[in-house]
């Protein structure tokens, strides 16, 4: 039995459609991620779920029951908003306490769950506090409390971590995954960070334009896209996009290279495809691979670690690729980098991806 469960489900605003017959279903324990650009309708998606959003058509199920006209206090969930949304004038204990206290639950079970949940999120020490007396991870760690003291049949999280500093969505991120870990609880994400949705989810639907790209595990949307809106918003450094021609004996033209694919059917000869190839995938030296492009640099960024080197080639494809070790490249340098066919993903003119 799935958790939650969406059946061609859509969404208007007027004559304005923004959700187009969305098919999901999540499975009770699992962290399934909404990820996409702005504007992609993956927080109304999550709103329709939470049931702050009408239904305009289909079926919205939770725990095989559709609640598409039950209110949003009686599906049994908990949301937590990007604003925290906290109450200035009560104390971490009151702002956590709260929703129980306003649905009658017992002064002893409130206090129980509580301080569980306090346990669980280590806000003990901060439990007589105003939320002005907080940082935003610590403020942030009060609203998920105040979700999970409500012993929800799943929490849904729009954008949690937008409002945080680099180092505090690190943090968070990984405090998240632990919770998750911890209480085994059905979890609903919403980001636009692909970072984030590729080290927090069990599983990923990808979305455009209110329309569902994409939706499978982290490692299968990374090395198996669909199609090449996948391709490019999952990953970083972003997937190397390079325009070709199919040529004769299975291969491929781009620029001054010409690279063979391994294709079960090819495209017609003269057809112009894309060629999908990780900046990870790209290396040099004769081990690297057999096809070999040869790349100008004119970028460098040293991350410390590794370097990302960008560059263009013969016909000014701009390319880019990671670099590990001692060495490292410098502006102006020409490089052949090498990569093998295993690693080289095709593209038709659709966007569609070729197998």
């Amino acid at each position: 039995m799935s958790a939650i469960e969406l059946r061609q489900i859509t969404k208007a605003f007027g004559a304005a459609k923004v959700i187009h017959g969305v098919d999901l279903a999540i499975e009770t324990g699992e962290f399934c991620v909404f990820v996409g650009p702005s504007g992609c309708g993956k927080s109304t998606l999550l709103r329709m779920i939470a049931g702050l959003e009408d239904v305009t058509s289909g079926d919205l199920l939770i725990n095989d029951r559709i609640v598409n006209n039950v209110a949003p206090s009686e599906r049994g969930l908990a949301m937590v908003f990007q604003s925290y949304a906290l109450y200035p004038h009560m104390t971490v204990a009151g702002n956590m306490s709260f929703g129980l206290r306003m649905t009658g639950t017992s002064k002893i079970e409130t206090e129980r769950r509580v301080r569980e949940a306090a346990a669980i999120l280590q806000l003990e020490p901060l439990m007589g506090r105003k939320p002005s007396q907080l940082s935003g991870g610590q403020r942030q760690r009060v609203a998920i409390g105040r979700a999970i003291v409500r012993q929800p049949t799943a929490f849904l999280f729009d954008e949690p971590l937008s409002n945080l500093d680099a180092e505090l969505r690190v943090q968070m991120r990984i405090e998240i995954a632990k919770l998750h870990q911890q209480l085994g609880s059905t979890m609903v994400y919403v980001t636009h960070d692909q970072v984030e949705a590729m080290t927090l989810a069990d599983k990923i639907v990808v979305l455009r334009a209110g329309v569902v790209e994409q939706i499978g595990r982290p490692v299968d949307l990374y090395r198996d896209p669909d199609n090449l809106f996948v391709a490019g918003f999952i990953g970083s450094p972003k997937m190397n996009m390079l325009p070709a021609t199919i040529q004769a004996d299975n291969s491929a033209a781009v620029a001054s290279t010409t690279a063979r694919l391994r294709l079960t059917t090819m495209p017609p000869l003269g057809a112009n495809v894309t060629l999908g190839i990780r900046p990870e995938s790209l290396g040099i030296g004769d081990d690297a691979g057999d096809v070999v492009f040869q790349l100008d640099v004119s970028v460098v960024e040293n991350l410390g670690g590794e370097s990302i080197v960008h560059g263009r080639l013969a016909d000014g494809t701009v390319i880019r690729f990671a670099q590990r070790g001692d060495h490292r490249s410098r502006v102006g340098e020409v490089l052949s980098l090498r990569c093998r066919a295993d690693d080289i993903l095709v593209f038709d003119a659709d966007g569609r991806r070729l197998r």
